[in-house]
């Protein structure tokens, strides 16, 4: 079968069938897409909610309002949990599936979801933190491979993207929930508790969806896995869908080894597939994008805007961009490929902090007025938020959710995710002291020399994987391990 891409339209031709392929050719499989990526939305909302619960936090018990080391206890212990989540997560997915997975984090995020809208003192909270931030980590795996296993390849991209819009939008959410809330008794405890509300939606709906349909034919049960193929490809492509699972599930067979975490590093193949996906994740965090979502607030006040309402709402617009900026990426990414795209997006993304590093080294020299320095560096923001959302965005997640083998992609995703965990927690934790020791100007220009550092790392490791299949992406891996042979690796698999 071939497939031709149209351009200037929104989908993909089979050559053979005059069949469109495009992102809403079939509801079922949009369907699937949304459910799944409630989890993102959950994902994205916890991290931006709490930025505003904090400020109410405070007015209830004065000894979180008396300890910084408490606040920022509140804050990074759902990024404790998220790192715990994501590392448990990938044998999580591969041991039960991606659908029990997703249902386990609905239940882990909703006690605590509970658990923090009843918290009698900041202990219990801390803990009700803890649980969420489980259920985000073992969630910011399986979304992206669940979306991914049930997604024709030639929109695979746009679909698993559309995890990352709800994860934006998560954030969008939680700004507004904030402003909604802020007259209201009990103010932080709605603002926390309310996140419960999509987890139990989910779980609802999970119980009406299928299992992955590749987990099912590699794991469980390969007729059950058919009907849920039928559902997702016509029946000229089936067959071919089906083939495909078969021969993988005869090499799994034939590897004759239980797959472990070790494998990943002894194994050259795997090794480089994930060196290719962790790298983007520690990349995506390191080039500062929630260092702005986190405290574009106070970056927009750094610039000489000192009004709390006027930073707010700047803010607003950032996270509004910024989901804009995910739809936008959910059309490129298909079409102009995910290597493509990363390299772009950086490229404007370094612009984009010169520009505010500029701003803010200029500023700093003047007696505190806004003045055109200020608007320099919102336009920096602005810009930086436009070329990040479609590229660097998306592209981690999409790139992590379909380089790995079958019988890897749960634990490699999970390894990675908790690369990008680790990353955010890292720069959210350093970002403001940097800032105070070496210039808020100078922190920005170490932040283009590294993500001048991710566009060499994107254009010397990470391969073009657009419209792929996932077996076509595994030989791709051999054949940069082992030679452009047979894309076989040699009878020792744990070679290195």
């Amino acid at each position: 079968m071939t497939i031709i891409s149209l351009p200037g339209s929104s989908g993909y031709l089979d050559a053979s069938n005059n069949r469109k392929v495009s992102y809403f050719s079939n509801p079922y499989v949009l369907g699937l897409t949304f459910v799944a990526g409630i989890g993102g939305l959950l994902f994205g909302y916890d991290t931006g909610v709490i930025s505003g619960a904090l400020l109410y936090i405070k007015d209830d018990f004065p000894e979180v309002n008396q300890s910084s080391f408490l606040q920022e206890t509140i804050v990074s212990m759902a990024l404790v949990g998220a790192m715990i989540g994501a590392a448990a997560g990938g044998w999580i997915n591969d041991y039960f599936g991606r659908k029990k997975a997703t249902l386990s984090a609905d239940v882990v995020f909703l006690l605590g979801a509970v658990v923090m809208a009843a918290a009698p003192d900041p202990y219990i909270l801390i803990l009700g933190r803890l649980l969420v931030g489980l259920g985000v980590g073992v969630t910011s795996v399986t979304a992206p491979v669940y979306i991914a296993e049930a997604s024709p390849s030639e929109i695979r991209g746009g679909l698993v993207s559309t995890n990352v819009l709800m994860i934006t939008g998560g954030q969008f959410l939680s700004y507004l929930v904030n402003l909604a809330f802020t007259e209201i008794p009990g103010t932080w405890r709605w603002m926390l508790g309310v996140a419960g509300v999509p987890a139990a939606i989910q779980f609802v709906l999970m119980l009406f969806l299928p299992e992955s349909p590749r987990w099912l034919y590699m794991k469980k049960d390969k007729s059950e896995a058919a009907t849920v193929l039928a559902k997702i490809y016509d029946p000229y492509r089936l067959e071919e869908e089906i083939d495909q699972l078969a021969t993988a599930l005869e090499e799994e067979r034939l590897r004759k080894q239980a797959v472990s975490y070790l494998d990943v590093f002894r194994k050259k193949e795997i090794r480089l597939a994930f060196f290719a996906g962790a790298g983007l994740q520690a990349f995506q965090q390191f080039t500062g994008i929630n260092t702005v979502m986190y405290y574009s607030p106070t970056i927009v006040q750094m610039a000489g805007f000192k009004s709390n309402q006027l930073a707010l709402l700047l803010s607003l617009i950032v996270a509004l961009m910024n989901a804009m900026g995910t739809v936008v990426g959910i059309y490129l990414i298909d079409h102009f490929g995910r290597k493509k795209l990363a390299l772009t997006s950086l490229s404007g993304v370094i612009v984009s902090l010169i520009l505010l590093a500029v701003a803010f080294i200029l500023q700093s020299s003047t007696s505190g007025n806004v003045g055109a320095y200020g608007w320099i560096a919102v336009i920096g923001l602005a810009l930086y938020i436009a070329f990040f959302a479609p590229g660097m965005g998306p592209v981690p997640w999409t790139v992590n959710s379909e380089i790995y083998p079958e019988s890897y992609r749960g634990m490699c995703g999970g390894m990675s995710a908790t690369v990008n965990w680790i990353s955010n927690l890292i720069v959210a934790q350093s970002f403001l002291s940097l800032a105070e020791a070496v210039g808020t100007g100078v922190t920005f220009l170490i932040l283009a020399g590294i993500a001048v550092m991710a566009f060499v790392f994107v254009a010397v490791f990470v391969p073009e994987t657009k419209g792929l299949s996932f077996e076509e992406m595994e030989k791709i891996w051999k054949e940069k391990a082992w030679g452009n042979g047979s894309g076989k690796e040699p009878l020792l698999e744990s070679r290195s």
